[in-house]
């Protein structure tokens, strides 16, 4: 099972939980989950108005060994207008535009996507259950 909160921040509500989300699926090969502001195609899913977030932005696919991959979906901008990193315990890691990293077995981690332009961001926290 997968597990993912997300929360939108700006700056004047840092810290804030208000407007947390949370999606799961099984740890079964073929389960998706997606980040974006495509309410219709994404199980999280941002204001409408935060365009450095793509349609689809962050997408969470199960392997056929049970393992998660994150995979940062290229969008229709040639270049990003955000940020997203990757932290799991003390190691940070950016994610490169069109990327994907592989989501620790039984492991938990916080994915930020960073607005390049505003103080604001997407927290997705993620915890496998093994």
């Amino acid at each position: 099972m997968l597990e993912l909160t997300m929360a939108a921040v700006t700056a004047a509500d840092a810290g804030a939980t208000a407007g947390m989300q949370m999606a799961d699926a099984p740890s079964e090969p073929g389960a998706v989950l997606r980040v974006g502001r495509d309410r219709s195609v994404c199980r999280l899913a941002t204001p409408d108005d935060w365009l450095f977030v793509s349609r689809v932005h962050l997408e969470f696919r199960c392997g056929p060994d049970g393992t998660w991959q994150l995979t940062w979906l290229r969008g229709s901008q040639p270049d990003p207008s955000s940020e997203v990193r990757l932290t799991v315990g003390a190691h940070t890691q950016a994610l490169v535009y069109g990327g994907t990293a592989a989501l620790p077995r039984g492991g938990s981690g916080e994915i930020v996507v960073q607005d390049r332009t505003e103080p604001r961001s997407v927290n997705v926290g993620f915890y496998h259950e093994a």
